[in-house]
């Protein structure tokens, strides 16, 4: 099965809930929207309509990430509380304001989307091990997106470990997990790209290898790329 879709904002709903499979909601990264408000996104979506969401990025985050100037609050604890997945009632709370969201929305995934500082430096693994071990999922599936230096095989190891889906941009290197693929498409070199019929038919190849696949385009044409990727998949199905 493979769902199509955006990153981005439920605000365009009808363009979303008409036409595509998808959205991967961006606000909660930012500073997460009242649970009444993704009630409603809920409420007027389609029943088979997916929302996945990225969580809040005081889990991620430390507050000298340029991401930061979009919060609209003055973080209440002390600065070194927040981000790289700490031990600390502040990254705690801040989880299970992302879970919350998520339940409500019933989304199936929550996206954890690391800055390339996020290194594999031995501090950075113990607290992604405790973070994971510790939060209660309430049956939700994480996805992680590391960035940076590491290597496929640090990735594997800590995915199986923690259950985790490895996201990933099929265009720059493979996932290491297998039941599930999450792509994320950034777009060829940058963010102003379209993708070409022969890209998206090498994407449909990838999708075909996992049971479930979600893809997500975030680049200048994700609406026009998604609906021309739904057409090839569905064009695939129709010959089957």
């Amino acid at each position: 099965m493979i769902r199509v879709g955006w990153c981005g904002s439920p605000r365009a709903q009808r363009l979303c809930y008409e036409h595509l499979e998808v959205v991967e909601v961006q606000q909660s990264f930012y500073h997460p929207p009242r649970l009444s408000t993704v009630e409603r996104w809920r409420h007027q979506a389609p029943a088979d309509f997916a929302f996945t969401l990225k969580a809040w990025q005081l889990v991620t985050h430390e507050p000298s990430s340029p991401t930061y100037r979009r919060l609209r609050m003055e973080p209440p604890g002390p600065l070194d509380h927040y981000g790289s997945f700490r031990p600390t009632p502040e990254v705690c709370e801040a989880w299970e304001r992302s879970r919350d969201l998520a339940l409500t929305l019933q989304a199936p995934i929550i996206l954890f989307q690391c800055p390339a500082s996020f290194i594999p430096s031995n501090e950075h693994k113990a607290n992604l091990r405790r973070f994971f071990y510790e939060i209660d999922r309430q049956g939700l599936a994480l996805a992680w997106e590391p960035r940076g230096e590491w290597a496929d095989e640090e990735i594997a190891e800590l995915c199986n470990e923690l259950a985790l889906i490895h996201v990933v941009n099929p265009f720059q290197r493979p996932g290491v997990t297998d039941e599930v693929a999450y792509f994320r498409l950034h777009g060829r070199g940058g963010y102003h790209y379209q993708y070409t019929d022969q890209e998206l038919a090498q994407l449909g190849g990838w999708c075909t290898r996992y049971p479930m696949t979600y893809c997500l385009f975030n680049n200048t044409y994700m609406f026009e790329d998604a609906l021309r990727f739904m057409e090839l998949v569905r064009g695939a199905k129709s010959r089957e």
